[in-house]
């Protein structure tokens, strides 16, 4: 799927869309615009500056482990962790994620998350 013009990349996963925000703007219309709440959520650990992932979740299925770490991958490899050996990344429902009053682009508040520990890659599917 093309996402030239659009604020993310689009790459497609075991049948799971993955959609990566292209920057801070980005990020947040990717998170709070395009995002469903039952969508899945990811960004590098430790407020390191990277893109957000989403994970497209029609008929809020269970993401497969595999799908999980593919995106939490291109979440450390759009990042600037990208250079680490192993980067920890936390994921979430997009409903729990919030933006605080007056906070900066991309900047966001998480309720409540999960960590995976995954190598940075470059995603082989990367269409943009």
């Amino acid at each position: 799927m093309a996402s030239k013009g659009r604020p993310y990349r689009t790459l497609v996963v075991g049948g799971f869309e993955i959609l990566v925000g292209r920057g801070d703007g980005d990020n947040d219309v990717l998170t709070f615009e395009v995002a469903e709440p039952d969508d899945l959520w990811l960004h590098v650990a430790g407020g390191r500056p990277g893109s957000h992932v989403v994970v497209r979740n029609q008929g809020n299925a269970e993401i497969p482990r595999n799908v999980v770490e593919a995106a939490a991958s291109a979440a450390a490899w759009y990042s600037k962790s990208r250079d680490a050996a192993r980067v920890e990344v936390h994921f979430c429902r997009v409903a729990d994620v919030s933006k605080p009053r007056g906070a900066p682009s991309g900047l966001v508040q998480l309720a409540r998350w999960k960590s995976v520990h995954v190598v940075p890659r470059r995603p082989a599917t990367d269409s943009g």
